[in-house]
């Protein structure tokens, strides 16, 4: 499958999660979730990081700047999803770590992932505040002891790609970007409904949601301009 270049980042034209999925089951890389943000923002280290790996759409912008240059049936997937359908397939067969968000909140993703699923083989999580390099590199050390076979990242962006990236060199896995997913999963933060998803708003959503973030949102207005100035 030949990647389409958005701005400066290589997005791969799956059609749906499922093709995703399948085309990356015997992959260990860095499966990694670009919307506009990212997309807008990647650059210098970060930029090779995605473009060695596997990004994937997961927002409207990219899947209408992809179709722009060719792609078709495109659909876009969300990573707050993706995790879940890994472990949904994989629960008995494969093992996890976790890494992001609070301490309360890690932990009550690992408590409802193993009421969900009683036989998951979480073998390590913790929070995503890694402050000291002695933190670093004990989190080094545990990945080259417990691994896993899957290891999501939730801490945004670009501090869980850089982290992913670390963490790859001393151990091969599927990695996964995840940004506020496990809030998501918690209950924590709310997903816009489904006829926002469904239009490509949801960042917009959020906006009116979350007005103290409106620095982060932006950026999407940026894209929206640079795709209709077609410099994408």
């Amino acid at each position: 499958m030949r990647a389409i270049k958005v701005g400066n980042v290589n997005v791969f034209p799956f059609r749906d999660m499922q093709e995703l999925m399948d085309y990356t089951a015997n992959d260990k890389k860095l499966l990694l979730s670009l919307n506009a943000e990212i997309i807008m923002k990647a650059e210098g280290e970060v930029a090779d990081i995605i473009n060695s790996n596997i990004g994937y759409a997961d927002g409207y912008g990219a899947i209408k700047a992809m179709c722009r240059k060719g792609g078709k049936e495109l659909k876009r997937i969300p990573g707050c999803e993706l995790w879940l359908e890994l472990i949904k397939r994989y629960h008995s067969s494969k093992t996890f770590y976790l890494i992001g968000s609070t301490e309360g909140t890690i932990c009550a993703t690992v408590k409802k992932l193993k009421e969900q699923y009683p036989d998951i083989q979480i073998v390590g999580y913790r929070n995503g505040f890694i402050r000291q390099a002695s933190e670093k590199n004990a989190l080094l050390d545990d990945m080259k002891s417990k691994k896993p076979d899957f290891v999501f990242v939730a801490m945004g962006f670009p501090m869980q790609e850089l982290l992913m990236d670390e963490l790859y060199k001393v151990h091969a896995a599927t990695y996964l970007n995840l940004g506020g997913s496990f809030d998501v999963f918690t209950g924590k933060v709310s997903r816009a409904p489904k006829w926002i998803q469904n239009m490509g708003m949801e960042w917009f959503y959020r906006f009116i949601t979350h007005p103290s973030r409106y620095k982060r949102q932006i950026v999407y207005l940026q894209f929206l301009w640079a795709y209709y100035r077609n410099r994408l």
